[in-house]
């Protein structure tokens, strides 16, 4: 493929797929494992993302009518913590002369996604309310269905459509036969009675039966909303008040000394995890002395984050209310660091707000205020940019640089945050401080699942040509062994 068509891909899009195991792996998922059907579906996405100029579509280049009609936007999250994407289809007037345009911002809203959580799956909604034929646009339609069933893989969970209009029926069994069984499957119909199995309520604008009270406007882009970084101790609430600095420390200093036994259970759950789903995250390297291990590490250019996605929390039941982010400078200079929360009234961060020397380790202590519980929705932003050697550390000295450090400079990763019902988190909480495995979805094994047999396959693979050595080697022998013996034969009758 590369070399018949080199010249329809993007370059970067080549580099990456040769780079990106993950991406690969998704691709893989997509197609069932069907190599022939992965080649084609890769093909035919490079060539859409390069003729579409995917890499360089930026908020610039689009026509600010666009982003100002709100017919498309990224908002809130359902019920299993995935982002959702908004058609607001009653904002979406059928033109063709504006149709190339419009599937660019739609290309354009994916691929920022994509980029920013790295391929992390979404929940597309069509809010169908007070539309009617004017409305309808089978060709824009099949565009976003097409996105998610041959350019982007594995990135869609379901399609939560509301109330959809009658007259549209026979438009929508169109629409079917161009998803095929798998993604048939993801459609939800709904109305105000049960949009809320999907989506909570504060994710909801109030025609759907809702309580959020967000209303699109551009500008600024809209994106989550990750609020003004938590000071120093976070806020502090009267609950919060009787945990003094000292027991803060004391809890630092203890997950700081893990022994023996728990690197043990670490060993044991890295080599778990090896196999799972998060196999795109590597284990943590051995850094310098005070660099810590923790089960998944995200490696950024300037920073090393574990756990690489997600903070586990108990739920009320199991209690656990701390977490661990360890970072990890990977870089020859100071890096600048701060925290911000889409929850800052619920979460202490401690430091939100400060710098790591190169080459060593730092911890962040994320707690939960008394009375709050975790929730799927919550998100954490990790934001680091180099500072200058020349330059200090201080408080002020880190205002000042967070004011003047130029957007393309800022490293960003977010995590989400996970609830664990039963007493098993993942990641490392501090109320015990130990290593467990968080029970496992449907979705994880089936992807462990897959993952086995492609590992049995290629292990098969290995005893084949193994066993075709060995006889070769075998026959080579016997060949070997009849020419000698032939050869003392004519020396043996030539003396005779």
């Amino acid at each position: 493929y590369l070399l018949d068509k080199s010249d329809k891909y993007d370059s970067r899009d080549v580099e990456r797929l040769q780079q990106d195991d993950k991406w690969v792996e998704n691709y893989l998922l997509w197609r069932h494992d069907v190599v022939d059907d992965t080649l084609k579906m890769i093909d035919e996405s490079f060539q859409w993302r390069k003729e579409y100029t995917v890499n360089d579509l930026t908020e610039s280049i689009l026509p600010k009518w666009l982003f100002e009609s709100g017919a498309l936007f990224l908002h809130g999250y359902d019920k299993e913590g995935y982002k959702l994407f908004w058609f607001r289809v009653k904002h979406h007037i059928r033109d063709p002369k504006q149709q190339l345009e419009k599937k660019k911002l739609v290309a354009f809203w994916l691929e920022h996604y994509a980029k920013r959580d790295h391929g992390k799956p979404l929940t597309v909604v069509f809010d169908m309310a007070e539309t009617g034929i004017s409305h309808i646009d089978l060709d824009f339609v099949r565009f976003i269905v097409n996105c998610f069933t041959d350019y982007y893989p594995n990135f869609l969970t379901k399609i939560v459509i509301f109330e959809m209009p009658w007259i549209m029926n026979a438009a929508f069994k169109i629409v079917k036969g161009w998803l095929g069984p798998d993604a048939i499957s993801m459609l939800k119909f709904t109305n105000k009675s049960d949009v809320q199995e999907y989506i909570s309520g504060e994710y909801l604008p109030p025609h759907m039966g809702g309580t959020d009270s967000f209303k699109y406007s551009y500008p600024p882009l809209v994106d989550d909303d990750f609020q003004t970084p938590l000071c120093e101790n976070g806020p502090i609430t009267s609950e919060d008040e009787h945990e003094s600095k000292e027991e803060i420390d004391a809890d630092t200093k203890e997950t700081g000394e893990l022994n023996e036994e728990q690197n043990l259970n670490l060993k044991k759950m890295n080599s778990i995890e090896q196999i799972s789903k998060s196999e795109e995250t590597d284990k943590t390297e051995i850094k310098p002395k005070n660099a810590k291990k923790a089960l998944t590490t995200f490696k950024g250019p300037l920073l090393h984050i574990s756990p690489a996605e997600e903070l586990y929390f108990g739920s009320k039941e199991t209690g656990e209310k701390k977490c661990l982010i360890v970072l990890t400078n990977v870089t020859k200079n100071i890096v600048a660091f701060k925290v911000r929360t889409t929850a800052p009234e619920k979460y202490r961060v401690k430091p939100s707000n400060s710098s790591c020397e190169p080459g060593t380790s730092l911890d962040i202590i994320v707690s939960l205020h008394g009375g709050f519980s975790a929730s799927l929705q919550d998100r954490f932003l990790i934001m680091a940019a180099e500072m200058d050697q020349s330059s200090g550390a201080g408080v002020p000295e880190l205002t000042q640089f967070w004011k003047e450090v130029p957007r393309t400079k800022v490293m960003e990763h977010r995590l989400r945050c996970h609830v664990v019902e039963s007493s098993k988190p993942s990641s490392l909480t501090l109320k015990d401080n130990t290593f467990n495995i968080p029970a496992k979805t449907n979705e994880d094994l089936h992807m462990q699942l897959t993952h086995l047999l492609q590992i049995n396959i290629r292990l098969q693979e290995q005893i084949d040509r193994c066993l075709w050595f060995q006889q070769l080697s075998v026959v080579l022998s016997l060949l070997s062994v009849t020419v000698v013996a032939f050869c003392f034969y004519l020396a043996y009758t030539q003396r005779s």
